[in-house]
């Protein structure tokens, strides 16, 4: 396994690359190796420790010591606003994300789930004059620092949104195209690629007769997997599901769930639902927004069973 490491490290080295990017390439392998309880790895942890120290020495206030590696995000005394003559949209959010599990953001609209999963990947920054106080953390690393561009932040943290996104050309290119992007040129390899990333999201057997048909063409359960299959192509760490399954068919929703509890086994999952049902079914920990708040958060079936907080009850009763 440590040869294995080994490669993943010299390929960051060697690669032609900014500083930045190499610091965040080598914390990201860091941070998967912290997952490793192999004894024998702990020489190599060692020398990857000391390759990021050396590159670190001329940055600072980008990098969190004491970060917890169980989780993915570390989120401390965040607010944002869209604009500097409004109000935040959210306030002072605490809260840590765990690692390889289901996160649920719920609450009513205009709570602040949206906006910040949408901080996530600094999506919310774009075509947009914010503020914001606060930190996140994503694997030890200050997002806003300028440490991680946020092309490179957004290859490890994909986003679904509400309503499916696929590009207006094939169902093949959807998915060749942001591997294209990221440098992989041998077309046999795009193509093995193509095939298992849409078996990974049970669409391969209904269109693999249909490969080079116009992927709006789909239904839009299916568009929806095809976004999922594109963001996963890549193999990011995190994914974002922004209500993806609001507009679609029952039957749909449920291929999207049975996906998500697939896809946990190697991602972690953050999502926003207004759906109470759909939140029990699917996920691992629940975070309760109100009015640009966050309420409570703890183990989904300890919410749902008994919530701490007056007003969480009261929502999860339907009384607000």
């Amino acid at each position: 396994m440590d040869f294995e490491y080994e490669k993943k490290l010299r390929k960051i080295l060697f690669q032609k690359d900014s500083k930045e990017n190499k610091l965040f390439l080598l914390n990201n392998l860091f941070a998967d190796l912290k997952k490793e309880k192999d004894k024998n790895l702990f020489s190599f942890k060692h020398k990857l420790k000391k390759r990021i120290n050396n590159l670190k020495k001329s940055s600072t206030n980008w990098y969190k010591e004491d970060f917890d590696f169980d989780n993915a995000f570390e989120i401390l005394n965040y607010s944002f606003g869209y604009s500097k003559n409004k109000s935040f949209s959210i306030k002072n959010i605490n809260l840590n994300i765990k690692f390889n599990k289901v996160t649920t953001f719920i609450g009513p609209s205009g709570s602040g789930k949206s906006t910040l999963l949408r901080s996530l990947n600094k999506i919310a920054f774009e075509n947009s004059t914010p503020f914001k106080n606060g930190e996140i953390y994503f694997r030890g690393l200050d997002i806003f620092s300028n440490i991680i561009p946020s092309e490179l932040l957004r290859s490890q943290i994909g986003m679904i949104f509400q309503k499916p996104t696929p590009f207006p050309i094939s169902i093949y290119e959807n998915i060749a195209l942001p591997l294209r992007c990221q440098g992989i040129k041998e077309e046999s390899e795009i193509e093995i690629i193509v095939k298992h990333t849409l078996e990974e999201v049970g669409l391969y057997d209904e269109v693999k007769n249909n490969l080079w048909e116009n992927a709006t063409e789909l239904s839009g359960g299916q568009q929806q997997r095809l976004c999922i299959a594109r963001a996963i192509c890549l193999r990011p760490k995190i994914l974002l599901l922004d209500e993806p399954t609001s507009s679609l068919d029952p039957i749909a929703t449920a291929k999207i769930e049975n996906l998500i509890l697939k896809l946990k086994k190697e991602y972690t999952i953050i999502l926003v639902s207004h759906s109470m049902h759909q939140t029990q079914r699917v996920s691992d920990e629940t975070a309760f927004f109100y009015k640009g708040e966050l309420i409570e958060k703890g183990n989904t079936k300890e919410i749902f069973m008994a919530p701490k907080n007056e007003i969480t009850k009261k929502y999860l009763e339907g009384k607000l």
